[in-house]
């Protein structure tokens, strides 16, 4: 079992906490000699793979490694710009690692802002008279909680399928977020989180989740 992420998103559809807690990814690593066999293209300021599809590598897959140094965007971790490293032939063999690409902040922050719209669409939808909006969505890889609070704050967890318990977890969260964030002298209403003991005493309850299957009262 596992839980993939949580988000906090404020009641004016703002993310003010996410947080990546594992993140499944079909990851493939070879070594290539030159010439390089797929044709890598710079888009969105990542480098992926346009064309040429082997050994688990997909086209739309992100180079996430060269020679076990990570990479962000077109960059590598020490710094050598990605399209030109793999384009001199005295740089092979090499190994690159692909997989899909990561989110950036502010493609979490866009979609925080889509499901917060999401939510009130579904709420509208309803035939009857406050409805709660969405409170999930499944997909046969993941599904998406989500638990409102009475002043607007959206708790989302993505877990897998076949986590259970989630819904106490929620409340947990909240819990959590009662006590370290909004007790916290430092923390403004509707801003980003940023507090050491919610952070600590969130991983702890997620940790404790997916160890258990399921989390409940009292765990």
């Amino acid at each position: 079992m596992a839980i993939f992420s949580v988000f906090v998103v404020n009641k004016a559809g703002g993310l003010i906490y996410q947080l990546d807690s594992y993140a499944p990814r079909a990851e493939a690593e070879k070594t290539f000699s030159y010439p390089l066999d797929l044709l890598l293209k710079l888009h969105d300021d990542r480098v992926l793979v346009a064309f040429g599809q082997r050994d688990g590598i997909r086209v739309g897959h992100a180079v996430l490694a060269i020679n076990g140094v990570d990479v962000s965007g077109k960059y590598t971790a020490d710094g050598k710009e990605v399209l030109e490293y793999l384009g001199n032939p005295a740089n092979y063999p090499v190994s690159i690692r692909f997989g899909r690409p990561r989110l950036t902040s502010n493609e979490k922050l866009m979609l925080a802002s889509m499901f917060h719209s999401l939510f009130a669409i579904g709420s509208q939808l309803s035939p009857e008279q406050g409805s709660s909006g969405i409170e999930m969505l499944e997909t046969d890889t993941f599904k998406l909680h989500c638990f409102q609070t009475l002043t607007g704050i959206k708790f989302v967890v993505l877990a897998d399928p076949r986590q259970a318990g989630i819904d106490s977890l929620l409340r947990k969260i909240y819990e959590i977020y009662s006590d370290f964030a909004l007790k916290n002298p430092f923390y403004s209403l509707e801003m980003p989180i940023r507090c050491e003991l919610f952070d600590q005493n969130l991983k702890l309850a997620l940790e404790v989740a997916e160890k258990a299957g399921t989390f409940g009262p009292g765990s």
